[in-house]
């Protein structure tokens, strides 16, 4: 008898979740994030296969045989595999972690797009605004006839740092991150696994409620661009949440975050403000954001990018910021601080991040009213996940 969709999901789920210490994973990107990672889980006893699009970046793991991890964990942690052949590095890998800059995630699923099997789980590191919805689409413009489970963080685990190209600093490891997966009831068979590593990921409600809540979209655009003439000048030498937000810059983050939390209750989620988030990712208080932040531990000491020409701009605004402009225009929502951000940054990259970024279109859900929406959430493949009503 032919498995249904689900058995042949579940079934390799469960059989990962039991294996504990054997669990297979592979990092996908060596930057600040995926070192850190990789050397983590290494750290823990996993075994860990590493993935890079350009190979030069991993000579220096493929020498030492792992990375040295320093700061909120300490040791090193060995990297069975490091290469930039797709195939080999997801072989066997019962976890995939996607730990890229978020403008990658299209590309990353064509490139997946062979060699993902039943079960696999994979995880945006994280989704951004739209993540996972994208990659299912581009799987899906693929032609994929295997069934992965696509999940996106709401925000990533680590602030981290990578100081060579096999060393890595964890600044902090987060309290908790909120998880959700494409459909939103296998949230709870994909924790299982991932919590055999990282207890911190807790269940979030849907991929729209993972999205919503992408906290870089109000920490990371408009800080950049309002500091732009000290990080020139500087060359971002000064320290860029605890200098770089004063009591004005943080009055602009705030209106961005309104108009987030407008975007999401259209969207029909309850979304935590950036000051509520900050109190339950690292125990922050304050009566506003620029206090939140300033009692925020784990930002002391994070420089700012040393030009404006850096992932806070090229990859936020697209990936983060033109979602929210688009499905709050295809709801009726106005985010003219958001717009704004978006135009300051397409101006100072000379780029359009309107044409380039996550559209409605490119989540594939334009035209969509909130009940398709949330049937697509819900669970994608139902033959009436994309009625316009």
């Amino acid at each position: 008898m032919a498995k249904t969709r689900d058995e042949r999901i579940l079934s390799p789920l469960k059989k990962a979740a039991a294996k504990g210490k054997e669990l297979r994973w592979c990092v996908v990107g060596a930057g600040n994030g995926g070192l850190a990672m990789a050397g983590h889980l290494g750290i823990m006893g996993f075994p860990v296969s590493i993935y890079n699009r350009t190979d030069e970046r991993l000579a220096g793991v493929r020498w030492h045989g792992g990375v040295h991890v320093d700061g909120d964990v300490n040791g090193f942690g060995p990297v069975g595999v490091a290469t930039s052949e797709m195939g080999e590095a997801l072989e066997g890998a019962d976890v995939v972690m996607v730990v890229t800059p978020s403008t990658a995630h299209g590309w990353l699923a064509a490139q997946m797009a062979p060699y993902l099997t039943d079960g696999q789980l994979v995880v945006l590191n994280p989704g951004r605004t739209g993540g996972a919805l994208e990659f299912r689409k581009v799987l899906l413009d693929q032609g994929i006839q295997a069934k992965p489970v696509i999940a996106e963080a709401q925000t990533f685990i680590y602030a981290s740092r990578a100081y060579t190209r096999h060393d890595a600093h964890i600044f902090k490891i987060k309290n908790e991150v909120a998880l959700a997966t494409l459909p939103s009831y296998w949230i709870p068979d994909a924790l299982n696994v991932l919590r055999i590593a990282f207890p911190q990921f807790t269940a979030g409600g849907n991929v729209l409620a993972t999205s919503v809540e992408n906290i870089g979209a109000v920490f990371h655009p408009a800080l950049t661009i309002l500091n732009a003439g000290w990080i020139e000048a500087t060359g971002g030498d000064f320290e860029y949440y605890i200098q770089g937000i004063t009591p004005s810059v943080a009055k602009v983050l705030e209106q961005v975050d309104a108009e987030r939390l407008d975007v999401a209750r259209a969207l029909g989620q309850r979304s935590v403000s950036a000051r509520e988030w900050l109190y339950l990712s690292y125990d922050s208080t304050g009566k506003n954001l620029y206090e939140a932040i300033r009692d925020t531990a784990g930002y002391h000491g994070i420089k700012a990018p040393p030009s404006v020409a850096h992932r806070y701009i090229w990859e936020d605004v697209p990936m983060s910021l033109v979602p929210l402009s688009s499905i709050g225009a295809m709801l009726g929502v106005a985010t003219p601080t958001i717009d704004m951000v978006i135009r300051l940054g397409s101006l100072l990259h000379g780029r359009d991040y309107y044409a380039e970024g996550r559209t409605v279109e490119r989540l594939g859900i334009a035209g969509l009213g909130i009940k398709a929406i949330h049937r697509i959430v819900a669970d994608p493949d139902e033959p009436d996940g994309g009625t316009p009503t």
